[in-house]
């Protein structure tokens, strides 16, 4: 909440007094007259926002880069999350430890409330649907892409999925191939599907990070990519 203005008491104004004569039959009747000039009240301008606190996460037990800057959807991605927290994560991303405390960046300052419109008794208040959560495992990142398939229209099955992965990286989502072709041309091949980076780029499903590393991204990417070529991942039994 934005801090509130300190307001100084309006300043008297110098009273002065005067005579005026009120007539009475004959006699005449000397009566005070009370004047004020008039005063004026200064309001100081408000007192600045307060800059925001960067924004932190306490490392816990199983937590990877990728899922901490997937959940508080960190701009940049891991990688980003990554460059920020060097100095206390060292030279390995994929070694985090528990209790690490870890800067994602700085929120921007809060909106002033909105005057309601409405009173109490006449406003309900819609719970927010809780967020599904997802574990940071293949299992959870399958589930995790298969749901942002639904959304998009994207054809694919847990299996096809599963099936895939295993061959192309065995479940790591940090394999890399550096022999092949396409390494051989500069485009070595990526991630839990091994997805080159032009095809990741033009099958990237929105909403998913833009880094091919990233286990839900890489997936998404690969599925919409077969869907196109293959009609489905399902379809997919060598390589593509």
């Amino acid at each position: 909440m934005p801090a509130k203005g300190k307001h100084r008491r309006p300043k008297s104004g110098s009273l002065h007094r005067g005579l005026a004569a009120a007539g009475t039959g004959g006699a005449v009747l000397v009566l005070p007259v009370l004047g004020a000039t008039t005063a004026g009240a200064a309001q100081a301008a408000p007192a600045a926002k307060a800059a925001a606190a960067p924004n932190t996460h306490v490392v816990v037990a199983g937590e990877s880069l990728s899922k901490i800057a997937r959940e508080h959807s960190v701009s940049g991605g891991w990688k980003k999350l990554y460059e920020d927290n060097r100095d206390v994560l060292g030279d390995d991303p994929k070694l985090i430890h528990p209790g690490l405390k870890l800067t994602l960046g700085k929120k921007g300052a809060a909106e002033p409330a909105k005057k309601a419109t409405a009173s109490p008794a006449s406003v309900k208040t819609a719970a927010a649907p809780a967020k599904k959560s997802y574990t940071d495992d293949l299992d959870g990142w399958i589930k995790e892409s298969l749901d942002i398939m639904a959304r998009h229209g994207i054809p694919g099955t847990y299996e096809g999925i599963h099936r895939n992965i295993m061959r192309e990286s065995s479940g790591n989502p940090w394999a890399i191939n550096n022999w092949d072709v396409n390494a051989a041309a500069g485009t070595p091949s990526k991630g839990l599907l091994q997805v080159i980076a032009p095809t990741f780029t033009a099958y990237h499903v929105p909403g998913t990070s833009t880094d091919s590393f990233d286990p839900v991204a890489n997936i998404t990417a690969a599925c919409n990519y077969a869907a196109d070529r293959y009609g489905s991942i399902d379809n997919v039994n060598g390589p593509y």
